[in-house]
């Protein structure tokens, strides 16, 4: 992958000013890549990003969409947050980018020179920062770049590129990344690895999902692997221990069979306390803390991939799927948002 660079100034960010009168508009949402973010704003407004169309923003009646065109770093975006100014940042396969009153200001993965001593820093941004040893965190002013402390022996071909972050209820901060999962505490990063995980020798991790929820407990999504559960000091594989992971399965990114929890790509907790999972292969999937129950979102999709899946502020669960569109969870089926 190719990432840019903005100049090493003393800024370290770049700003556009796009007329956003030529930007386009319409009823309907009109994405066909996959939905890999979705959140509501302070304001109610719903903001939807896309795998590689950039993003759009809906106030409950028309869809507005803004793209590397109107200014965004990039067009595939992974996270997208709020600052207390109200203003709205965007992780992008390049950087963050955040709009303000009609202005883009991007930063690139790498804006400043590398700090391994993260509490020297502060803030509760965080961003993706390329594929190979760090984190973004933005303090308000500057992006400062900070170094995971890896595991002395690893893999070379492993890769710490952040595929997920949740913020626990005691403030510590989970990171997921390809290879390993990260908590910083605000003074202590302590680095779980498949030797930390229990992982077996054929076993690999390749997380995707992160989830710290109310109760404490930590759910890690992996491709090819399923969920591992970390709940105080005990660490199992949740899938395999409710027979999620089929007998013949390579635990590696082969398309899964029905019935199994094997690839999971998003992880979210319901206003009742229920965990939900996002399975590649296999839909969605939700536990009650007695059994898990599988459903299938709809059988016409193309892909039952879920990239997604969001809680908002009335607590309705949508899921973001991998053909653009977004569905709802009414309680017993889903219905078609957007």
């Amino acid at each position: 992958m190719n990432f840019s660079c903005v100049d090493k100034k003393s800024t370290e960010k770049e700003t556009n000013k796009p007329e956003l009168a030529t930007t386009s508009k319409s009823d309907t949402l009109k994405f066909t890549s996959g939905i890999r973010a979705i959140f509501q704003d302070s304001k109610g407004n719903y903001w939807f990003g896309s795998h590689n169309e950039g993003v759009s923003f809906y106030n409950g009646k028309s869809f507005e969409y803004f793209t590397t065109h109107e200014g965004l770093l990039d067009n595939q975006i992974r996270s997208i947050q709020e600052d207390k100014d109200g203003r709205i940042w965007f992780g992008t396969a390049k950087g963050a980018s955040v709009y303000d009153k009609g202005t883009f200001t991007n930063y690139s993965t790498k804006t400043n020179e590398p700090k391994k001593e993260w509490n020297q820093t502060n803030g509760d941004l965080w961003f993706y920062g390329g594929e190979e040893d760090g984190i973004n965190r933005f303090d308000g002013i500057n992006m400062n770049y900070l170094i995971f402390p890896k595991p002395k022996h690893i893999n070379p071909d492993n890769t710490f590129g952040v595929t997920d972050i949740s913020k626990d209820k005691n403030g510590k901060v989970w990171i997921a990344t390809y290879s390993a999962l990260f908590n910083y505490d605000g003074k202590i990063v302590t680095i779980f690895d498949n030797e930390k995980l229990n992982l077996k020798n054929n076993e690999l991790l390749h997380i995707r999902s992160v989830l710290a929820d109310s109760k404490g407990r930590i759910w890690i999504g992996n491709n090819g692997i399923g969920v591992l559960l970390m709940e105080g000091n005990s660490i199992i594989n949740f899938s395999e221990k409710n027979n999620l992971i089929h007998p013949t399965s390579t635990r590696r990114g082969d398309k899964s069979k029905p019935g199994t929890l094997e690839h999971v790509f998003a992880i979210e907790e319901d206003s009742e306390g229920n965990i939900w999972f996002g399975d590649r292969d296999t839909g969605a999937w939700k536990y009650d803390g007695k059994k898990v129950t599988n459903y299938i979102i709809n059988n016409k999709l193309l892909s039952p991939m879920i990239w997604t899946i969001y809680k908002d502020q009335k607590n309705n669960l949508l899921f973001g799927m991998a053909d653009g569109s977004i569905y709802k969870f009414n309680g017993k089926d889903f219905e078609k948002q957007f």
